[in-house]
């Protein structure tokens, strides 16, 4: 639409053009007809009737001619104007649309350019993650592996005299009281035994304990009565406490803040040996709670007492 506007101007503007030219041509006639006494002396100037009617008549063609040229002038200027303000207004609708486009691509390249970022950012997150995983699928290896040396180191003193008086002996009972462990501190379980996927990056792991929220500083207690056989840092895992219950029953504490046994010791049911941390851990103060045996994972959700 602005080339066939613009062509219309060229146009109208080229026709105007000549009608100026006429138009100049018959102002300087009438000029000298002007500077000559004007149009009266020319038809009084014969004696002839027929001479000057013919003059009259030359002289109202000439003036209708004029009024013709001055009003096709003015048509013309009235329609070079028209096309001039269509494509100003046209120009002004397109800088316009322009603008909207710039500002809408504008935003797509912004969109764009948020959407690379965050791609790079998940990115970025699933390797940490992954990273992440392979560091505690690997710790979880490194403590199988030790607790295959604890059991073998137990079973070797297991000529040892029981604990002395006062302390329940090791073992007894333990695997009679599936559903009834008091739980090894107050909070609730955000991270379930066995195979876990993860709900942003579809990762897979295999959990072979839980994790109990609860605020730092809670007491972590004893499930039942046992011998400390190891209390320390643990990669992975942080401040961990494994207590051996005999009968090759263990239980492991992990994220511990403060370890309050030693290893070599005998404990009671119920008896606090540490507090809750986030020592080792990747989200926040928990307790990691295992029960094993023989050496194998169990579920403790299935060991710990049910609350109403």
């Amino acid at each position: 639409e602005i080339r066939t506007l613009r062509g219309e101007i060229d146009r109208l503007q080229g026709h105007r053009t000549g009608q100026e030219e006429a138009l100049g041509r018959r102002l300087r006639a009438m000029y000298r007809v002007h500077a000559q006494g004007g149009a009266l002396p020319v038809i009084l100037s014969g004696d002839d009737p027929v001479t000057r009617a013919i003059a009259v008549r030359h002289l109202t063609s000439l003036a209708a001619l004029d009024a013709r040229l001055i009003q096709e002038y003015r048509g013309t200027t009235e329609r070079l104007a028209d096309r001039k303000g269509r494509e100003e207004a046209r120009q002004r609708e397109l800088a316009s649309l322009h603008a909207d486009a710039q500002r809408e691509q504008a935003e797509v390249d912004r969109d764009v350019g948020r959407r690379r970022e965050l791609l790079a950012r998940v990115r970025d997150e699933r390797a940490y993650h992954e990273r992440m995983v392979g560091e505690l699928t690997e710790a979880s290896r490194r403590l199988e592996a030790f607790i295959r040396e604890l059991q073998a180191k137990q079973r070797k003193l297991a000529k040892v005299p029981p604990p002395r008086g006062g302390v329940e002996p090791p073992g007894v009972g333990f695997g009679t009281l599936r559903g009834r462990l008091p739980w090894p501190t107050e909070g609730r379980i955000i991270t379930t035994y066995g195979a876990q996927v993860h709900p942003r990056f579809g990762t897979r792991t295999f959990r072979n304990g839980v994790d109990i929220e609860a605020a730092e500083g809670r007491d972590v207690a004893a499930v039942y009565a046992g011998h400390v056989v190891y209390t320390g840092w643990f990669k992975g895992y942080g401040n961990l406490i494994i207590l051996d219950h005999g009968n090759e029953y263990y239980t492991l504490y992990a994220h511990i803040a403060e370890i309050q046994v030693r290893e070599g010791e005998d404990v009671r049911q119920a008896q606090r040996i540490g507090t809750v941390g986030d020592t080792g851990s990747l989200a926040g103060p928990r307790l990691y709670f295992e029960v094993r045996y023989q050496g194998k994972p169990q579920d403790p959700a299935e060991w710990l007492r049910q609350r109403g």
